[in-house]
């Protein structure tokens, strides 16, 4: 059976580069008819948040990204450490004691000696009477040893991978406070859980390379593995510094549809153009990580403007019945006002717009050339109810007597209506008008 897992750390609020590889892996899971796990890595109790927690899970579900089981790493921590200690007697895990300043110094001289700043496996060398010594005055980290041989595998998106494990530092899998880090818990926990296969993004490169060998060191085979690219802005800058904006609250707060996001990112960076679709079910069906490059991929926030607009376009009435019955449409009005407004919307808050210019709530705007004109329109029309003939009789009757005509008759008083330049035919705006239109003072 096919097994994925997203693994965030309950650190920070989701991004749409975390989202990348949670799509993935859901859709890979799903397309095999598999299972996908939510696997929380929470094993730095300074850092992790159960708000976060809630947020990852909220963000998720509103995605529609549905997991099939929950597994947290800091429930796991016994399975670390009888790891650990497996790997201790095979001597691949060793007690290491530089500080981080001793470290940095260490390859700052190797980098003046123009040698990779690669750790030199010092405490290799330590007789246990130092490593007493140094354990009572600082304490220690554990580091695994690489076996120094060329890590190779074939990777989903980068075709074949090939690192010189000579030319990667013993990674630290164990702080000198006990943390246990990312690299060794990720390793047990998908050993233990089953994963056959794990898409996450190029930077993981070399951790993968890493991993592939303590995964080997516990007497298991390596799932699959295919490195995303990473996202940019749209003019290719690094998205670092602009994850704020680009949280899955703050898309979902701005009104970005669920399927607008998951469309774009389905195909963003593939051989394949993004084409908006109407479920995850089909996005499933239509999904191949074959087809994705590992070139850095660009992403515009300003794209999913548009794909939310077409995705609200094309909704029947049920699927937003409960939005519309909430702003205090009457049921009789409702499949009228959807219809009338729903390819006049980019995102769903812009309903209460149009319900409060419906109501009178909301006064418009004209240009001030245009306001005695409007004004002495406005006098022409009466009270609603209004019909579907109130828009032709009325502006038959203001050409009559103001002699305007074309544009200069019509736009202005669109505007008087609706605040608007453009939108749905006027004569089914009328006929939704609840209250005399007003101009603002």
């Amino acid at each position: 059976m096919t097994v994925t897992r997203f693994a965030p750390s309950p650190t920070g609020y989701l991004h749409v580069g975390n989202l990348r590889t949670a799509l993935f892996n859901f859709l890979i899971a799903r397309k095999a008819e598999g299972t996908f796990i939510l696997r929380l890595d929470d094993t730095d109790p300074e850092r992790s948040r159960e708000e976060y927690v809630d947020a990852i899970q909220e963000d998720l579900e509103w995605l529609g990204l549905t997991w099939d089981r929950v597994e947290r790493q800091s429930k796991r921590l016994d399975r670390y450490a009888e790891a650990a200690d497996r790997l201790r007697r095979d001597e691949r895990l060793y007690e290491a004691f530089e500080t981080p300043g001793e470290l940095d110094l260490k390859r700052k001289k190797q980098l003046n000696m123009g040698r990779p700043p690669v750790y030199d496996r010092a405490a290799l060398a330590l007789t246990d009477e130092q490593k007493d010594r140094l354990r009572a005055e600082r304490g220690g980290h554990w580091r695994f040893r690489l076996d120094h041989e060329r890590i190779e595998w074939t990777d989903g998106i980068l075709s074949d991978v090939s690192i010189d494990a000579a030319s990667v530092s013993d990674p630290v899998l164990i702080r000198g406070d006990g943390q246990v880090l990312y690299t060794f818990a990720s390793s047990v926990d998908d050993i233990e859980m089953g994963v056959t296969d794990i898409v996450r993004g190029s930077d993981h490169v070399t951790n993968t390379a890493t991993q592939i060998q303590i995964i080997r060191a516990l007497g298991s085979e390596p799932p699959r593995f295919a490195h995303h690219s990473l996202l940019t802005g749209p003019h290719g800058e690094a998205l670092s510094k602009r994850l704020g904006t680009l949280a899955l609250r703050d898309l979902r707060a701005e009104g970005i549809e669920p399927m607008a996001l998951l469309s774009l990112m389905a195909r963003l960076g593939s051989a394949d153009p993004v084409e908006l679709r109407g479920s995850v079910d089909e996005l499933v069906e239509g999904f191949d990580i074959t087809r994705f490059g590992a070139a850095p991929t660009k992403f515009d926030v300003a794209d999913l403007r548009p794909l939310t607009a077409r995705y609200l376009h094309h909704q029947p009435y049920e699927a937003v019945a409960d939005e519309i019955r909430a702003l205090g449409v009457p049921d009789s009005l409702a499949p009228r006002f959807w219809n009338v407004t729903c390819e006049n919307i980019e995102t769903r808050a812009e309903l209460a717009e149009w319900w409060r210019i419906l109501t009178g709530e909301r006064a418009t705007t004209v240009d001030d050339a245009d306001r005695a004109f409007v004004g002495e329109a406005l006098g022409m029309l009466g009270e609603p109810p209004y019909d579907d003939t109130t828009w032709s009789e009325w502006t038959d009757r203001v050409k009559a007597v103001t002699g305007r005509k074309g544009k200069a008759l019509f736009m202005p008083l669109r505007r008087a209506v609706t605040g608007r330049s453009r939108g749905p035919e006027m004569a089914a705006v009328m006929a939704l008008m609840q209250a005399k239109p007003r101009l603002s003072s």
